[in-house]
């Protein structure tokens, strides 16, 4: 009887543990919070966060040449 019990307590354990799901290229993991060495970058489909390492998030460079520009003037 203990055996039972206890096989069922280790299989409800077990069955409780879910596996994060994977983001970003594979690179992070959705998580509700993330971890002290994780950024969170963008959201997942279940609007869980994508928490990545910093060190695979992209980083914006600046452009030498503009190539367009918003401002334009136009007379009406």
């Amino acid at each position: 009887m203990k055996r039972i019990l206890l096989v069922l307590t280790v299989s409800l354990l077990l069955a409780q543990v879910t596996q994060a799901r994977h983001c970003w290229k594979k690179l992070g993991r959705c998580r509700t919070t993330c971890k002290d060495s994780e950024v969170f970058y963008l959201l997942c489909n279940d609007e869980t966060k994508c928490c990545v390492n910093p060190k695979h998030v992209p980083v914006k460079t600046r452009s030498l040449k503009p190539t367009g520009s918003l401002e334009t003037s136009a007379v009406w």
